[in-house]
């Protein structure tokens, strides 16, 4: 397994935020994470991020032990539901921030950003500042600019949450498409039942900081624990 979680234990106080945190993932695939707030979801993504360090546990990536690795040394992107993006940088700066800090030669950085706008449907929006985009425009280059680097491990914290209807449905096809293009395994939370079943080739459900994995997503649906079921018959009762 390319992303192994063993045990993970993360209270803050008397509160035990994340319970005995257990699963798996194989290397270019999603896991699509279902759960309210307040259910531990963000605590477990920054934890696997190193942004939080764990009470108890272990974590390896691609074989190797990062439980005690500091974030930056994790080759782990975290990407939030805002955009936050560098104000001061155009769209194409924004997207080859990373490779510049990787000391890429620049006709390879200019390659791979014209490159990534292409994908993001992004053409002719290069030099124009964050200000000039609109809210989806940002999140793709945020979105850009995450996997610009090619991280091992992408986390996504309900990044398409603060979109409008038809601007997240749009960012769902593209995130698609992208990892697999860019062959990216990933961590998807969300709080939305549709989208966590469209994102992810594996759905898990988060409850009181305890992760349930599925088999497949029909066990997720015939859970009852989850919800799907009732919401399935109910928007059914209406048609």
């Amino acid at each position: 397994m390319f992303l192994e979680v063993q045990h993970i234990v993360k209270s803050f106080g008397e509160e035990k935020v994340v319970k005995d945190l257990n699963f798996s993932l194989e290397s270019k695939q999603t896991l699509s994470i279902l759960g309210k707030s307040g259910c531990g979801k963000t605590t477990m993504l920054k934890t696997i991020g190193g942004l939080v360090a764990s009470d108890s546990g272990k974590i390896l990536l691609n074989g190797e032990d990062i439980t005690e690795t500091k974030p930056e040394k994790r080759n782990i992107v975290y990407l939030y539901q805002e955009d936050l993006l560098f104000p001061h940088l155009n769209a194409f700066e924004n997207i080859a921030f990373g490779l510049r800090l990787k000391k890429i030669p620049e006709g390879l950085i200019k390659e791979e950003v014209n490159h990534m706008l292409q994908s993001l449907e992004l053409e002719g929006q290069a030099d124009k500042m964050p200000t000039e985009l609109s809210g989806g425009q940002r999140q793709r280059v945020s979105f850009g600019r995450a996997i610009s680097t090619n991280p091992s491990l992408l986390l996504l914290d309900e990044p398409f949450g603060s979109l409008d209807t038809g601007t997240r449905q749009r960012m769902q096809e593209l995130f698609k498409k992208l990892t697999a293009e860019y062959k990216i395994t990933s961590l998807f939370v969300t709080h939305d039942l549709k989208e966590a079943v469209l994102m992810g080739d594996q759905i898990g459900f988060m409850h009181d900081g305890i992760l349930k994995v599925y088999e497949d997503k029909k066990d997720f649906i015939q859970d009852p624990e989850t919800g799907v079921q009732n919401e399935i018959d109910f928007w059914g009762g209406l048609i």
